[in-house]
């Protein structure tokens, strides 16, 4: 395997024992969960019992029934945002959005009427909350933010906002896909009210893992109705939790993985899995400058960002130089829009794009060596 740079987009490698935790459970036990009562079902009602319990704890969350199992937060927030608005209704947001929030409100602002607010930002994506409160109408019922940028990386302040929507009585939710993990988040302290959340990037699960910690009592439409293995004879489907929203089977082999990794987060601890990213931002950081002509965007200031660094090379597109890294150094990076317009309009790349390096807690100095010494050569070849 060469440099892989991209864990923004999903982690890698996986940790050995989530690996070997799913391939145990597939050949020893493979059974779902909550549809029978022999052994294995009861094994594996066990285990995924012991994931939302992890979760819960990793989040400070207070009920493990209140841990929403689905398949990538994508998923979750289509079924949070769905299920909290109505015709009407006003929600506020960031400027700074991936489409899993930015293309739910729009379809619900074009089918629903529902209105829209975008929170202004600096070119770097720094949010004032007081900015916020600006925004706040009658009948604003939700205020959605990205805890962190997936182009920018800043790190958007989100306890103060939190805050803001508990003093105005207004559901507030996070998109934490870029920090869960990676980044201290306490559901109680920061003030959140639903944390949506995806298992395949600094959660260490596998893709096709997520879900959503509600740390409020909501009366939430679900997105879909079917099978959950209790309450059968009911033709609707059940209001307990966390049935409610977990309809059809469960991908119970990536969740059992994904508790895997969440331990292995909980042992080390998320402080120090943060402070070794810090230190690898920052030589990024002063590395990358080393680069002939190349713009970086955001803050570049390792506390107010996550390990997600955007920047441009002048006069050389962004996708020449990703094909290059890849077939001629075996290095893997992000080149485009990474799935977040709104975010490019801020930063002034809305035309061109960027070229994105995802760091992850298996990156070292070593890997930032590589990738500046393959740009340097790129940029000669050009001149």
């Amino acid at each position: 395997m060469g440099t892989y740079l991209d864990n923004a987009a999903t982690s890698y490698p996986k940790p050995d024992v989530v690996i070997d935790t799913i391939s145990k459970f597939m050949k020893n036990i493979g059974a779902t969960a909550g549809r029978g009562a022999y052994k294995s079902a009861i094994t594996a009602d066990r285990l995924i019992f012991d994931c939302r319990s992890n979760i819960c704890k990793l989040f400070n969350g207070k009920d493990p029934s209140k841990v929403i199992f689905t398949y990538n937060i994508t998923d979750s927030l289509n079924t949070l945002i769905n299920g909290i608005l109505n015709s009407g209704d006003h929600v506020i947001t960031s400027s700074l959005e991936h489409n899993s929030v930015w293309r739910p409100l729009k379809i619900l602002e074009r089918d629903k009427n529902v209105q829209i607010s975008k929170t202004p930002c600096s070119p770097e994506g720094i949010t004032d909350p007081k900015e916020i409160e600006k925004l706040i109408r009658e009948n604003t019922k939700l205020i959605v933010f990205t805890h962190a940028s997936n182009v920018l990386g800043t790190i958007q302040p989100i306890r103060e906002i939190g805050a803001i929507a508990k003093k105005h009585n207004i559901i507030f939710l996070v998109d934490s896909a870029q920090t869960a993990g990676a980044y201290p988040i306490d559901v109680q302290r920061d003030n959140i009210d639903i944390l949506a959340f995806t298992g395949h990037k600094s959660l260490f699960g596998p893709t096709g893992t997520g879900g959503f910690l509600l740390n409020c009592d909501i009366n939430l439409r679900p997105l879909k109705s079917g099978g959950t293995g209790e309450d059968s004879k009911n033709p609707y489907q059940p209001d307990f939790l966390p049935n409610k929203f977990e309809a059809g089977t469960l991908n119970v082999a990536g969740i059992v993985g994904l508790g895997e990794g969440i331990k292995y987060i909980s042992n080390i601890g998320v402080e120090n899995i943060r402070a070794k990213e810090d230190k690898i931002i920052e030589y990024a950081l002063e590395r990358l400058k080393e680069v002939p002509s190349i713009h970086i965007y955001g803050p570049e200031d390792p506390p107010k960002i996550v390990g997600v660094i955007s920047f441009n090379i002048k006069d050389i597109p962004g996708e020449e130089i990703a094909f290059k890294l890849d077939q001629e150094y075996d290095i893997m990076i992000r080149v485009g829009f990474h799935c977040a317009p709104t975010a490019h309009k801020v930063m002034g790349t809305y035309e061109i794009g960027a070229m994105r390096i995802g760091i992850g807690y298996f990156n070292t100095k070593k890997d930032i060596d590589i990738l500046v010494s393959a740009l340097k050569n790129i940029v000669d070849s050009y001149l």
